[in-house]
């Protein structure tokens, strides 16, 4: 089967890679159980400080296979059910994910793909590289939490704009929005969100972790809630071991030394 997620190291990165050549990387079940699976299991893996999410050959993700959608529409609606379901885990569990998780878009990431990478909490992507959710175009609607992301991204109007018309979005606009973080050259995506991780590599895991859960818990929160979290979350990181160091490295003027 040519459909697979490809999992590499490097330093403290664990890189997951969407393989599905034939048809531009779009999710197969076994893909999405794999990643789930990955994450899933470097939770608790102290050496892995980021995770990056990237697709093979130059390009991220084309989403559902739609192929696949026909098979599932001549079967019980409970088949396509499960199916999304199983999308909405991945994209839980990216979302829910402790520690940074970076997208490296080179190509494009439609539909699917393009919720694969709003999950994520950073995005790389090259300067070529197009989003697009054309899910109107085939009279379908938007899955993978796409019209929840890009609802707490944009204005209505533009999140509108992008999921009704399907028209593709440049790296370079979604950079001026704010949800593209960095734009890059072409074929660079990867090594630029793995020179990336090595950054955020070398910072308090402690911190970037309650930073990323606070983060979370903002939007769900009134302005009371989150000064309270973000009270319980400063007292705790006060305590630990990574401000100690950090505060008394700031104050000698030299480099942290922190695990």
């Amino acid at each position: 089967m040519s459909a697979e997620l490809q999992t590499a190291r490097h330093d403290g990165a664990l890189i997951l890679t969407l393989s599905n050549p034939p048809v531009k990387n779009a999710l197969h079940p076994d893909m999405v159980a794999a990643a789930i699976e990955a994450l899933s299991a470097s939770e608790c893996d102290d050496s892995i400080r980021v995770v990056i999410l990237t697709g093979a050959n130059y390009f991220f993700c084309a989403g559902d296979n739609l192929n696949t959608l026909l098979e599932n529409k001549a079967k019980d609606k409970a088949v396509q059910a499960d199916a999304v379901d199983s999308l909405h885990n991945l994209i839980e569990t990216l979302h829910n994910y402790p520690k940074p998780v970076i997208a490296a878009v080179d190509g494009a990431a439609a539909g699917a793909g393009f919720s694969l990478a709003l999950a994520c909490d950073l995005i790389v992507a090259g300067i070529s590289a197009k989003f697009l959710m054309a899910y109107a175009k085939v009279g379908l609607t938007p899955d993978g939490g796409a019209s929840w992301f890009l609802a707490q991204a944009l204005p209505r109007q533009l999140a509108t704009e992008i999921l009704m018309t399907g028209q593709p979005i440049t790296a370079q606009q979604l950079h001026a929005l704010g949800i593209v973080n960095k734009v890059v050259a072409d074929g660079t995506a990867l090594n630029a969100a793995i020179a990336w991780a090595a950054e955020l590599a070398t910072l308090s895991s402690n911190a970037v972790e309650r930073i990323k859960s606070l983060l979370r818990d903002a939007q769900g929160n009134s302005l009371a809630q989150q000064c309270e979290t973000e009270k319980h979350n400063f007292v705790e990181s006060l305590h630990h071991r990574d401000a100690q160091e950090g505060i008394r490295a700031f104050l000698s003027k030299r480099i942290p030394d922190i695990q």
